[in-house]
């Protein structure tokens, strides 16, 4: 028996939440390759795939041109992609597209770039999620690759535009909310991986193995600490508007006040002489003007910014003591 349009609505309404990203080895092989190919300039590009169940299949992918930013050549980007795209469907490759990558630098993507665009896909991809890959910490043997998507709360509240202290309150919204990581599978044809058992050397250790046991980290560290130190000043730079405000608020509030006392103080005299008392409010007076209170958005992705760092910080701080101990127990050996 054929459903109704509405029975077909409610069941997308009620499409499971996505719990994992897979996504093929070629993929993530291209995108590996167009971010070091142009390291340390950032690129993007687009992912092409299929939305299944709980499920989101990336199959494909191609690279953006890199460009300017300028109009006319941000209307040629939009018509190479769907020219891309258009070629993609007549070799019957999946045209799909799911979300987007981009490269980044040692963890500096959380900003409000990131939340516009993915906030433009929202509009005609209701499930899509960013790849984010660091070319920068592949020389340390680590595969700096995460997909991402905002959370519903804070898309329902980015819509709104609305963040001040006590919406994010009523809305229970903190800085950790702002975006979701999913889990990443790599997924592979059994073909694919047989042709990868044949290429495996038969020496069980590798360059790559040995250049996991350099004990010199500081390039690294000394970025990571730098980039932490601007994210510290951005945030002071944040705080202090927000002080400011407060204390505007507390003024006009003392102001407020004043002229109330005195008005009410007028109003006596007005009533003992039998006069009409004036309203205790005027909105014409700038006193009652309400101030606006500053943006947060700001301020939690700094945050998040400056969580992303100390995480890089411990990882790379907990890796290199354990090859100092290593190091040591060889010695004594």
């Amino acid at each position: 028996m054929a459903r109704s349009f509405l029975q077909v609505a409610a069941t997308e309404e009620a499409a499971p939440p996505l719990r994992v990203v897979q996504m093929e080895g070629l993929v993530i092989l291209k995108i590996i390759k167009h971010c070091k190919d142009h390291s340390p300039s950032l690129v993007t590009g687009q992912l092409l795939g299929l939305d299944v169940g709980s499920v989101l299949e990336v199959t494909n992918c191609f690279p953006f041109p890199m460009r300017e930013e300028d109009e006319e050549i941000e209307a040629d980007g939009a018509n190479y992609q769907l020219e891309m795209m258009r070629c993609l469907r007549e070799v019957n490759v999946d045209n799909n597209t799911v979300g987007w990558y981009q490269s980044t630098l040692l963890g500096s993507f959380q900003t409000v770039e990131l939340i516009e665009t993915f906030m433009n896909y929202q509009e005609n991809i209701r499930r899509c999620v960013c790849i984010i890959y660091d070319p920068s910490r592949a020389d340390q043997g680590v595969l700096a690759l995460k997909a991402l998507k905002l959370s519903d709360a804070f898309m329902e509240l980015y819509r709104s535009n609305n963040f001040t202290g006590e919406k994010l309150r009523e809305k229970n919204l903190s800085w950790v909310d702002i975006f979701e990581e999913i889990p990443i599978k790599v997924s592979n044809s059994a073909l694919i991986s047989a042709f990868m058992t044949e290429l495996e050397p038969d020496s069980p250790v590798t360059q790559c193995d040995y250049d996991r046991l350099q004990l010199s980290t500081s390039s690294l560290m000394e970025r990571n600490m730098e980039f932490l130190i601007e994210c510290m000043d951005d945030l002071s730079l944040e705080q202090q508007k927000f002080q400011f405000y407060y204390r505007s608020l507390s003024r006009q509030q003392a102001q407020q006040q004043a002229w109330l006392q005195k008005r009410r103080v007028e109003n006596m005299s007005r009533k003992a002489a039998g006069e009409d008392p004036l309203p205790e409010e005027d909105p014409s007076n700038p006193i009652f003007k309400p101030l606006p209170e500053p943006s947060r958005l700001e301020s939690f992705l700094i945050t998040n910014q400056i969580s992303n760092y100390c995480n890089q910080i411990n990882g790379v701080s907990g890796q290199s003591f354990n090859r100092l101990y290593l190091m040591k127990a060889l010695h004594e050996e």
